[in-house]
């Protein structure tokens, strides 16, 4: 590191020496040459040079007097690279006025000149600043200008540097969306160039704007085409598995991302890369935290933590202490997780206050000779007290020789029990203080307990809310369902209607009691699911049955709200629990009929993706919106709304989806548009499996290419 480091001083040194020297021949150069436009194009270099130095005063100055030069000779060239360069200037400096105005009077000069090229550059970099305005629409036209300019003139370096120039705007203004729509198109370029280190790049930042998005499944795809080119390059892998596993771990498939997390410490391990190293283990951690593997986190929080410090990356160390907090708040050792919630804050002060140190300023200790002098006088004189004293030791009586020596003992004596009773009293301040500090920190460990049974106590308050809601709605429905039952059988019973009007009501009734039932089963597994007691009995079973079975329960709401149901359900085993994965089915069914209008379609299929069942529910119904969709699948609350026909839900259903989908090993998610319909996935194994993350850390990673990738981008089933 200290080698690293000096080689780095080395050439900031060599480069800012080289840079100095260049300028000092082109000031020499331009004192010496004529006033024409060779001077001109002198001076254009030495601002260019004080530009990327970012010295912009001197640089304006030169640039203003090099303008003044080029409009007496009429050098149109040179006058529109200065403009162009005064553009850039003041866009640095932040004045984006004055840098549009120079922008402009460039693009009109190169224009004139009819230097395409320029002025496409020019439109690229008005682009950007309009981006920086948040005058999009006039961004976009300049950026299409310079984007047409260079495909025209196939620059293809110039027309990956404008995507670049407007993807970093995008993305430094937060609009991700935009930056994406760029990305691809930066990506198609690339294509056509047949440039895989370029292909690999820009796969992994849309990779990385999908994952800001939280548009997973995109992310994890273009990550895997980022891998793709890298033909099994073990350093990209030790960069990109724990991006990988970070993903699938924020998508709750724990499994998956343990194997990449492992597989990326592994690698990560073998280059001894500190970083990722790092970041892994912070999420390995995450994961044992969550299963409640409460040794195995700590021992990769305190790693992770440790390595965090040699190479001061604040940022982990600061996620690193939060996560140290949490387990031992958790496990009861408060006092550790109050000493590490001090060294948190004391780090959060330290990178705040980091830039705004005082610098030290060493001065000149003057010694004062007066007092030296004053110093030694007194050493003679009590030099020639002692002779004194001694002489008269030896000229004086016997008796008064003695009595000096009483006294001198009684002052000894008097000194020494003062300095014990100094030392005692020190002693007692100290174990005062001790016993101040144990208090404060006895205190602090209680408040901290406080904290922690609030929290757990607000956490039980929003359960009983929860459970109180949830059981208020099923009550209603069923009392509902019931109720309609009860008064067809007393009606049929009391001979006011026949038996041809009541088997008329039957499949009403039919549909009623398979509401009912749905709901009951629904309300069970979530008060299972809540006590932990839901457990997965998985047998192998053909998914095509379990369609035709619900297809036919679902048969009169399709005929009643005259929608269309496609069957492309093909014959496939899979290995789960088989009540569970019909009741989910007929949650998902139920669900995509409720939310659809006369005339809309449903589609139901299922293929084979290695060693996974991908089953997809297609709806071309009203459709979810992106804030609504985060809810879906549970939470703190429940979330639920009516369907086209004002039908009401109790919210359980998805979340009570995802549990039963998620004991069989397999995962669920859904992708949808307002407006245009929704498409809900469930994958799920087609043989047994075991669990991976328990596993020691001497095991193989089998899986490096989870089956997830080849469906990441969904197609709409029609």
């Amino acid at each position: 590191m200290k080698r690293l480091i000096v080689l780095i001083l080395l050439i900031i040194t060599y480069s800012s020496f080289s840079q100095t020297e260049k300028l000092n021949d082109l000031s020499l150069d331009l004192d010496l040459q004529n006033q024409d436009t060779s001077k001109v194009n002198t001076s254009i270099k030495i601002i260019k040079l004080l530009y990327n130095s970012e010295d912009h005063l001197n640089a304006l100055k030169f640039a203003e007097e090099s303008e003044a030069l080029s409009t007496t000779l009429n050098y149109t060239e040179g006058l529109a690279e200065i403009k162009y360069i005064k553009g850039l200037i003041y866009y640095k400096r932040k004045e984006f006025v004055p840098a549009l105005k120079y922008l402009k009077t460039s693009k009109v000069l190169y224009s004139n000149l009819k230097n395409t090229i320029a002025v496409a550059k020019v439109n690229s970099d008005m682009a950007v600043l309009q981006i920086d305005q948040g005058n999009h629409p006039l961004a976009i036209k300049y950026a299409l200008a310079s984007i047409k300019e260079f495909k025209d003139g196939h620059h293809y370096n110039e027309l990956i540097e404008v995507y670049d120039k407007l993807i970093n705007s995008y993305e430094i203004n937060n609009i991700n969306e935009k930056a994406i729509v760029f990305s691809l198109k930066k990506l198609e370029t690339i294509e056509a160039l047949n440039d895989t280190d370029g292909l690999i790049k820009v796969n992994k930042e849309l990779a990385l704007l999908y994952n800001k998005e939280e548009n997973y499944p995109k992310a994890i795809s273009y990550l895997n085409n980022a891998l793709n080119y890298g033909e099994n390059n073990a350093e990209l892998q030790s960069h990109l598995f724990p991006i990988i596993g970070s993903i699938y771990l924020k998508k709750g498939a724990y499994k998956t991302a343990t194997n990449y997390l492992k597989e990326g410490l592994k690698l990560n391990r073998n280059a001894n890369n500190i970083d990722g190293i790092v970041t892994t283990l912070s999420h390995l951690g995450e994961i044992n935290f969550k299963f409640k593997y409460y040794k195995s986190a700590e021992k990769q929080f305190l790693e992770a933590n440790k390595l965090a410090k040699q190479i001061n990356d604040n940022a982990a160390l600061l996620n690193n202490y939060k996560n140290l907090i949490a387990l031992d708040s958790i496990r009861g050792n408060f006092e550790r997780a109050f000493k590490n919630q001090t060294e948190y804050y004391a780090l959060l002060n330290t990178i705040k206050t980091k830039n705004d140190n005082p610098k030290i300023s060493f001065e000149t200790i003057t010694l004062d000779t007066t007092q030296i002098n004053t110093t030694i006088s007194e050493a003679s004189n009590e030099k020639l007290l002692i002779t004194k004293i001694n002489h008269d030791a030896t000229v004086v009586s016997k008796n008064k020789f003695d009595r000096f020596r009483k006294t001198l003992y009684a002052s000894l004596i008097g000194f020494s029990i003062l300095a014990i009773c100094l030392i005692i009293a020190y002693f007692k301040r100290n174990k005062g203080l001790k016993y101040t500090r144990d208090l404060e920190l006895k205190n602090k460990n209680i408040e901290l307990q406080k904290e922690v049974i609030l929290e757990e106590n607000k956490h039980f308050e929003n359960i009983n809310k929860t459970k109180d809601k949830l059981f208020s709605i099923v009550s209603h429905d069923l009392k509902d369902s019931l109720t309609s039952t009860k008064g067809l059988i007393d009606l049929l019973k009391e001979g006011s209607i026949t038996k041809e009007e009541f088997n008329s009501l039957i499949p009403e009734l039919s549909e009623t009691a398979n509401n009912a039932s749905l709901l009951l089963f629904n309300l069970l597994n979530w008060s299972k699911s809540q006590m932990k007691s839901l457990e997965s009995k998985p047998i192998t079973f053909d998914i095509k049955d379990v369609f035709q079975e619900k297809i036919k329960l679902v048969e009169q709401k399709l005929i009643a709200k005259n929608i269309t149901l496609i069957n492309e359900s093909n014959s496939n085993l899979v290995f789960a629990d088989r009540s569970m994965i019909e009741i989910v089915v007929q949650n998902i069914m139920a669900n995509a009929i409720k939310f659809c209008n006369s005339l809309d379609k449903i589609t139901i299929a299922n293929n084979i993706k290695e060693n996974h069942l991908i089953i997809s529910i297609s709806d071309t119904g009203v459709g979810i919106s992106k804030e609504n969709i985060s809810k879906l699948f549970g939470g703190d609350t429940t979330y639920t709304t009516t369907g086209t026909h004002n039908e009401k839900g109790t919210g359980l259903g998805l979340s009570i989806c995802k549990d039963l989908i998620e004991l069989n090993n397999g995962s669920i998610w859904v992708e949808s548009i307002l407006g245009i319909g929704s498409t809900f996935y469930i994958e799920l194994p087609i043989h047994k499996e075991e669990p991976q993350f328990l596993k020691p850390a001497s095991a193989s990673v089998e899986i490096l290419q989870p089956s997830y990738i080849e469906h990441s981008r969904p197609h709409r089933l029609q």
